[in-house]
């Protein structure tokens, strides 16, 4: 699980958050024993550590936009006080219920910005939001993980196309060979909507096959990240 850095001029972003400082605590005490007891993690450094260590200006963070509510995406946010987090409304309305998926509660104090689908199709998706309204960031639609899951689209400059598909699959195989979450995991909820889900997985595959060198990046899929470059603390030495 990992937050990502995207540089703009106009300001920022951070994609999800990972696990932030307090992170162990609340795991160990508001999740069932069941879960604790098959679920194992490594923590390391937190997105707002790395950021402080490589000397990063806070002030240049625009907001945190979340692919979706999940524990694991969020438990970053009270890293960041102040900093607006961009949601769609129907993932600020299953945050508010504190449900599955959630922590025991939600945060206080999260300054939530609400965002709706105003553009046209985008790669096969029927609507989509221009973050900064020059196609490097569009966000699409894609309920069925929660509520209000979204793709984030992230081209730079050279080229070069992300798509940060949350826990729209877990793994690159999930769109490579198809392969949906097992029945047992669906099951217990792993899916708000299966059907849903289903639907923009298959989007995704299509638009995969279309676009070859699109980058997909599952949220808990390392291997995605290992092509990014990491932020850094500054060389002193010059």
């Amino acid at each position: 699980m990992a937050g990502t850095l995207v540089k703009h001029p106009m300001g920022d972003l951070i994609i999800d958050t990972g696990f932030g400082r307090d992170f162990p605590a609340p795991f160990r005490t508001l999740h069932p024993w069941v879960l604790r007891a098959i679920t194992s993690f490594a923590l390391w450094q937190p997105v707002v550590d790395q950021l402080e260590t490589a000397g990063y200006d806070m002030k240049s963070l625009r907001a945190i936009l979340l692919t979706h509510g999940h524990w694991d995406h969020v438990s970053g946010l009270p890293d960041f006080p102040g900093v607006p987090v961009l949601v769609t409304p129907e993932e600020r309305a299953f945050i508010a219920t504190g449900g599955p998926g959630q922590f025991g509660k939600p945060f206080a104090g999260i300054r939530y910005e609400e965002y709706g689908f105003e553009g046209g199709p985008y790669l096969g998706f029927p609507k989509s939001h221009d973050m900064y309204g020059d196609g490097s960031i569009v966000v699409v639609p894609a309920f069925g993980h929660s509520p209000g899951s979204v793709v984030v689209f992230v081209t730079l400059p050279n080229g070069t196309r992300y798509a940060f598909v949350g826990d729209l699959v877990w793994q690159l195989e999930g769109i490579t060979l198809r392969e949906e979450r097992s029945w047992l995991v669906r099951r217990l909820g792993g899916d708000w909507n299966t059907d849903q889900n289903r639907a923009n997985m298959l989007r995704m595959i299509a638009l995969k096959e279309r676009l070859p060198d699109l980058v997909i990046v599952p949220a808990h899929d390392m291997r995605a990240f290992a092509g990014m470059p990491t932020i850094t603390a500054p060389d002193r030495r010059r």
